[in-house]
């Protein structure tokens, strides 16, 4: 099949949505289809760079378009709808609501995944109109949340069984073969000692304060902190210099590829999200997230321990991690604890990750999505 993907998302970026995009065509690629992604930017970027930057295996075309940042996201969409006509598609693959109905008035069958609620002056419109166009269509929503969110906002015109649900996956065999703690510790040049990771940015609802105050009550237990932007980290240097901590390491930003090391020198991972959960643009997803963190976390077979937000439960449970509440530093110490002193327990928690997370790589996302819509 040809397929021309559209996203919003600047490549290359750190953000997490354009990770999650180019995750998405690379599988689609890999399952044999062609790929185009059309992205904003006016700099060509060759396939090296971006391929040891987003950790994909799989390659695709990547066509940047300059657009008019004054029309917001209208004029780059009008240009990347126009260009994918050329393209002459079988599908248009897009993140876009407005690529997503300028492509159906088109006449071109279209996908429309989406992370969030619909939002915005406009927006309510374009999604009627999308639902009202007779030219194939479905959404993939990122959680069964956000799809019961989007049937309770538009339930007049929404056709809830062309939404369909497709959580975030990972790449197995980034994971593999499987590394002992101590072994990537001593390949990171990290000390030998029980540790306690997180890996991803520190926005706001991320739960870097809370552990700041865990690494602060347990000096006894080392913490990895992977990623952050430099201004954050800074920051967070100077606090823990402040306070003399010696047991908080942080690496900064780390290429997608290179993360399974990091995840792999943890014993214990994190999820400590807050009920508020902001991203790179901002707003509030700690109901309808599906962080990739979790999944890369499931295939690295550690222990996680993650704040009990009822979203985290459409693909985690009690038998494949432990749960605390939000910014509750006592609950989350004392998970820390129980965990620390049981090996057992970890290795039981991290093999049954494992295992569940073979439902949830990237390719058999895209394969069940395009199944769900050409049904």
């Amino acid at each position: 099949m040809r397929i021309v993907c559209i996203a919003a998302s600047f490549v290359p970026s750190k953000a997490a949505n354009s990770i999650q995009v180019m995750k998405v065509c690379s599988a689609l690629a890999g399952l044999g289809h062609s790929v185009t992604l059309i992205v904003p930017g006016d700099k060509q970027i060759p396939w090296d760079e971006l391929q040891g930057h987003y950790g994909v295996q799989a390659s695709f075309n990547i066509q940047w378009v300059r657009e008019n940042l004054a029309f917001k996201r209208y004029d780059f969409s009008l240009k990347a709808v126009r260009m994918a006509r050329k393209l002459k598609p079988d599908l248009l693959y897009t993140w876009v609501l407005q690529a997503a109905v300028l492509g159906l008035w088109m006449k071109i069958p279209t996908l429309l995944e989406m992370h969030d609620r619909v939002t915005g002056k406009f927006a309510p419109w374009l999604f009627r109109q999308f639902w009202q166009s007779k030219t194939p269509r479905c959404v993939l929503a990122i959680t069964g949340a956000l799809k019961r969110a989007l049937i309770s906002s538009f339930e007049s015109f929404v056709q809830p069984d062309q939404i369909l649900i497709g959580p975030d996956g990972v790449d197995l065999k980034r994971y593999q073969p499987p590394r002992q703690p101590q072994d990537a510790r001593q390949q990171l040049g990290l000390e030998q000692a029980l540790t306690v990771g997180y890996t991803g940015h520190f926005y706001a609802g991320r739960g870097i304060e809370l552990m700041y105050e865990l690494g602060k009550a347990l000096p006894a237990i080392n913490f990895l902190w992977v990623g952050g932007d430099p201004g954050d980290v800074e920051h967070w240097k100077e606090r823990i210099a402040s306070d003399k901590l010696q047991n908080i390491t942080l690496t900064g930003f780390v290429e997608n590829q290179r993360l399974p090391i990091y995840q792999f020198a943890c014993d214990i991972l994190l999820m400590p999200y807050g009920s508020s959960i902001a991203g790179s643009g901002g707003g509030n997803t700690a109901d309808i997230a599906s962080p990739m963190k979790m999944f890369e976390y499931m295939a690295a077979g550690r222990a996680i321990i993650s704040s009990d937000l009822p979203v985290i439960h459409e693909v985690l449970d009690a038998e494949t991690a432990m749960f605390c509440p939000s910014g509750d530093n006592s609950a989350w110490k004392t998970a820390i604890l129980k965990l620390a002193d049981d090996p057992t327990l970890r290795e039981r928690l991290g093999r049954a990750a494992r295992t569940k997370v073979n439902d949830y790589t990237w390719q058999e996302r895209q394969r069940r999505a395009l199944d769900g819509f050409i049904r």
